[in-house]
């Protein structure tokens, strides 16, 4: 099997020789002791070590991908991304945050290199994932020259940038973190962790209130203006609750005095519905549903996916006729063709798969900052199909220097 290029085999081997699983109780620990707070997520054993060599190719794909979304044309083939329920006035002219998802895998060479999963135009875990390299720093043996960032960033260089992009020059009490009932949240480590380093309030839809085309909220019992929001809100899971759509005190849809942190509408602009448009040797061939006169013939090769869900919600991994014959919206659907995850994590007994996921910050261009990574050693990426396993799931990526 072929490791190279990406996963570094001195920094390896000496992270696995010196693991222990008391070093491993005492990270969890210090992720989320001082808020008591369980997670809904398993936290993998071992961060990912990029060499110089892969570090580029990630950064190829990344100049791709920045050249896709600054090009001209684009703005008017995504005039049809975003459903006319959901479009939300003053929309910013780019979002302010992309992230780029990627499995890792392996070529007819045996050499490893990224295949693109997904864009999205939306807020990532990006105050949790810094707290996450941390730990991972502060209690097991990472090499000196390994950072969590790419070169030309270092972690003060980072936050201020996180922070001129979400506040510019407003006051934190005037923006708010925004989803549906925070502390239920599946990811609300990282609301606790926004609120820590970045000290913006996380604020559940149903508690702001409008007055004429303001917001507001309240914080301590004070009234306060709403003047920029730091958007984590999807709209595809308010489409389902109606039990909040009900508990609303403003309208989307008004022209509004507030700045979205990112827009909502980037959630549908930059999504699977861009990768149709990309032609690359980073991207699978993807095309929207509508668009076949015939199915293919090899549909185990393909992965059927709605354009507008979120978190893996409404995938099929194993596509039939039948199934593609019984669509009717076939405009929101794209075919994929399927990515082989190639397992090149060694860990203390098989070899783990990964899908990172490039986080970027969009200030005077887009910047990629860090990475989080998701490691498997399942059939499918995924909480379902790596039960009682070990060294998978929540990580981090470190890079040679």
């Amino acid at each position: 099997m072929t490791i190279a290029p990406i996963d570094c085999a001195a920094a390896r081997t000496r992270y696995n020789t010196t693991f222990s699983a008391e070093k491993y109780d005492a990270f969890l620990k210090d992720i989320h002791p001082v808020y008591d707070l369980s997670l809904d997520f398993r936290i993998a054993e071992t961060p990912v070590f990029v060499s110089k060599s892969f570090q580029q190719e990630m950064l190829h794909l990344f100049e791709e991908i920045k050249t896709f979304l600054n090009h001209k044309e684009l703005s008017g083939k995504l005039q049809g991304a975003v459903p006319k329920l959901f479009n939300v006035a003053n929309e910013s002219n780019r979002p302010s945050f992309i992230s780029i998802d990627f499995a890792v895998c392996k070529d007819e060479n045996g050499s490893l290199f990224p295949q693109l999963i997904e864009l999205q135009g939306l807020a990532s875990l990006y105050c949790y994932q810094r707290n996450l390299n941390f730990a991972y720093l502060k209690h097991f043996d990472v090499p000196k020259n390994f950072s969590p960032y790419f070169r030309h960033l270092n972690d003060s260089q980072y936050l201020a940038l996180l922070k001129k992009i979400i506040f510019a020059d407003e006051a934190p009490e005037h923006t708010i973190m925004l989803d549906i009932a925070p502390p239920k949240q599946k990811t609300r480590i990282d609301f606790i962790y926004s609120k820590k380093d970045l000290q913006v309030e996380p604020v559940c839809v149903t508690e702001i209130f409008q007055e004429d085309n303001q917001l507001f909220y309240y914080r301590d019992g004070i009234k306060l203006q709403v003047k920029r929001i730091y958007n984590r809100l999807i709209f595809d899971e308010l489409s389902k609750r109606k039990d909040i759509q009900a508990k609303l005190k403003f309208d989307f849809n008004a022209n509004l005095d507030v700045t979205w942190i990112a827009h909502p509408n980037w959630f549908y602009k930059i999504s699977k519905y861009t990768m149709p448009f990309m032609n690359s040797k980073y991207v699978p061939e993807t095309h929207f549903l509508n668009e076949y006169e015939n199915w293919p013939d090899d549909l185990e090769n393909y992965v059927l996916k709605p354009l507008f869900s979120f978190a893996g919600t409404g995938i099929y991994f194993d596509v039939s006729k039948e199934i593609l014959d019984s669509i009717e919206d076939r405009e929101n659907f794209i075919l994929q063709k399927k990515v082989i995850y190639a397992p090149f994590v060694p860990t203390l007994d098989i070899h783990a798969k990964a899908e990172i996921r490039m986080l970027c910050l969009w200030d005077e261009e887009l910047i990629p900052a860090m990475c989080l990574a998701r490691l498997s050693k399942g059939k499918i990426m995924g909480v379902d199909y790596n039960k009682n396993k070990t060294w998978v799931g929540s990580s981090a990526v470190f890079f040679e220097q």
